[in-house]
């Protein structure tokens, strides 16, 4: 608050009330002071880290996958072999690459390994978004003098070949803790030659998931203190990505970025969201949005799907676009005067984020029923039998063809829009488990409908918000009732209390159902 401010509020508690043409010179000054350029938060964070480009790295972000630690003396270069963070600065993994390239004067590389599995969930939505952010990279390290090699293939096929091929002394990635990334990290290191250090970095979370804790967290509140116990240490400003000073001798091919997206074999039919723009420069569009326009009203309104309250985040977060600490970093200074929204948001997208990544580094069947609690394991099994009050089938559900005007009108944004409201998101699975013949059933219908249709699906978030819904996971159990046993049940009546029904379901309802 400004001394001027300052100086009213006293003023108007003495009971001495500003003129009118106080009250309008102050009105004019508050909305200039609100009304910042376009583009200023990207000018901010630039001067930001220049100020911070000497930032040390905390070694405890990293973890050896491989028993050698020291790079292969008389190599030609350090990869960093990019993997869930797709972005150059803000980029822990990245920073440690160029590091160690420093240390040892040897140029450096990032490679990204591209491969579609044959799947329904592999659709042009997720792709486009992908490649579209691995474009923006490759322009950025093309200006600082870092090759950037798109390579073809599972990582464990084309990944040794390459790093033996180009010469290279050292591998860094990144953190992920789904199955699939874990494997491909399994593979490389067990062809990767025993002279290389492959070396991990927790690029995604603020504080590393192996540091915040050893063992599965039986929800938010295990977790919590832990985290801000740590959020000292590594809620950091970022180092500075700089202009690489050592040459590589072998260059990158060239990438013909449309061309690749034109020959993907992915479905099609799962287009591009308009309001979503890939990259980088996309996600710091919509963080700058987020912190002008919407934050103030995050503690208040998020429950609400017709307030535009929500950051809508999670795809660059998801993507590797858009670091969460950056975003907690830029909300915390630049967002002060949102109150409590800031609180609330930070409790979001660090606690709650980063349990998730608990979850599934932790317990190897994030994605199926026996990965519940016991008690919810034995709930919905003692209630598998119950009559359901309607049975849909999945194609059913896929197309919106329900009783439910409001799961319709949720489903719909989902599938044409790729981003379904958070209060919303507990809603729709809940009434997956209540319309299905199982449990089972349920979480496979939900996880498949979140996978292929969110944009930020296929990702921690997605995996443990179908698993609270449908099996209690990071919830308590509660009062029981038929199909849901002791999990926790939401209906209608519910949300009619939260929200404006009635106008989410104009808004998003097809007409023709």
């Amino acid at each position: 608050m400004s001394d001027k401010k300052r100086k009213s509020t006293s003023s108007a508690a003495a009971g001495k009330e500003p003129s009118a043409k106080q009250q309008k010179l102050a009105h004019t000054k508050e909305k200039k002071e609100n009304e910042r350029a376009e583009g200023w938060l990207q000018d901010l964070v630039k001067q930001q880290r220049t100020e911070k480009k000497e930032m040390k790295f905390n070694k405890k972000r990293l973890r050896f996958m491989s028993d050698t630690e020291q790079a292969k003396q008389g190599s030609e270069g350090v990869l960093y072999w990019m993997l869930r963070d797709h972005r150059v600065q803000d980029n822990w993994a990245l920073v440690q690459a160029q590091r160690l390239a420093l240390e040892e004067n040897l140029p450096l590389h990032i490679c990204v390994c591209l491969v579609v599995p044959k799947s329904e969930l592999s659709t042009l939505r997720h792709y486009s978004f992908m490649l579209k952010g691995l474009k923006e990279v490759a322009k950025e390290c093309k200006t600082l003098g870092i090759q950037f090699h798109l390579l073809h293939g599972s990582a464990g096929d084309v990944l040794p070949g390459f790093v033996s091929d180009c010469g290279l002394g050292a591998v860094v990635t990144d953190f992920s803790p789904l199955r699939e990334p874990l494997q491909w990290l399994e593979d490389v290191k067990k062809t990767l030659p025993k002279d290389i250090p492959l070396i991990q970095v927790d690029a995604h979370n603020i504080v590393p998931c192996w540091v915040a804790s050893p063992k599965l967290e039986y929800a938010a509140r295990t977790i919590r203190g832990k985290i801000t116990k740590l959020l000292p240490e590594f809620l950091t400003e970022f180092p500075l990505v700089e202009k690489h000073p050592y040459t590589a001798t072998r260059t990158a091919k060239p990438v013909d970025w449309d061309k690749i997206l034109a020959s993907l074999q992915v479905d099609r039919a799962v287009g591009e969201p308009e309001w979503a723009k890939p990259g980088t420069s996309g996600g710091m569009a919509m963080l700058e949005s987020f912190i002008d326009v919407r934050l103030k009203l995050f503690d208040t309104q998020r429950n609400d799907p017709n307030a535009a309250a929500l950051s809508q985040l999670s795809p660059w977060i998801r993507f590797g676009h858009l670091s969460a600490q950056r975003v907690a970093l830029q909300v915390q200074h630049s967002g002060k005067s949102a109150g409590h929204s800031v609180s609330s948001f930070i409790e979001e997208l660090v606690v709650r984020r980063e349990l998730t990544d608990n979850f599934c580094f932790y317990n190897k069947k994030y994605d199926c029923v026996e990965g519940a609690y016991e008690w919810a394991q034995k709930t919905l099994k003692d209630h598998a039998k119950d009559k359901r009050p309607y049975l849909y089938t999945r194609e059913q559900l896929e197309k919106a063809k329900t009783h439910d005007k409001l799961w319709n009108a949720a489903q719909y944004q989902m599938v044409t829009e790729g981003k379904m409201h958070g209060f919303l998101r507990m809603y729709w699975a809940k009434k997956i488990l209540e319309w299905t013949s199982s449990p089972e059933e349920a979480l496979s219908i939900a996880l498949y409908l979140n996978d292929r249709y969110e944009l930020d699906g296929q990702d921690p978030n997605g995996f443990v918000g179908c698993m609270w819904s449908i099996c209690g996971i990071h919830d308590q159990g509660w009062k029981e009732r038929d199909v849901f046993g002791k999990i926790r049940y939401m209906n209608y009546k519910g949300c009619l209390r939260k929200f404006d029904v009635a106008r989410f379901e104009r808004k998003y309802c097809p007409k023709n159902l």
